[in-house]
């Protein structure tokens, strides 16, 4: 399995983090420390997205752009509390901005394909438990499998 990899990390844009009673310290760009033991479970904690409003939101998008046709494998680089839980939820949408279908995410490596009429998605962050956790990194590679054709040629 090979295939182009991209790191998302947690930027300091704010407008996109659940500030209401969080304590957010930046240790470095790969470890971020949330804590806020009063948000409610289910509550969306960051959002990243693959497609951005610059006059807008003056931000560029974090997230790489991904298609319907080729398989990916996301990793969730997050430290909990033993019986401490997160989300990740992916939101996908059309070229028309409608919501095309969506992805949740609880394990720490998942494999998943998008619908194929993907434009744009969003990743969101969610609450299933948790009072603080630090923040590494969500890794997307997209997984391109040798054929064996190309196997044989090495």
């Amino acid at each position: 399995m090979t295939g182009e990899r991209w790191s998302i990390y947690w930027n300091e844009y704010s407008a996109d983090t659940y500030l209401y009673g969080s304590e957010i310290t930046y240790h470095r760009k790969d470890d971020v420390e949330f804590v806020n033991k009063m948000m409610a479970p289910g509550t969306v904690i960051k959002r990243w997205y693959s497609r951005t409003n610059y006059q807008a939101q003056k931000i560029e998008p974090a997230l790489p752009m991904i298609d319907g046709e080729s398989a990916y494998r996301m990793v969730v680089n997050i430290d909990t509390l033993p019986g401490e839980a997160w989300l990740v939820k992916l939101v996908f949408y059309d070229r028309y901005e409608t919501e095309a279908g969506n992805l949740i995410i609880r394990d720490k490596v998942t494999d998943f394909k998008c619908p194929l009429k993907t434009y744009s998605y969003e990743m969101q962050l969610i609450n299933g438990g948790l009072t603080g956790f630090h923040y590494h990194s969500i890794v997307i590679q997209e997984i391109t499998y040798e054929t064996e054709e190309a196997s044989e040629r090495v």
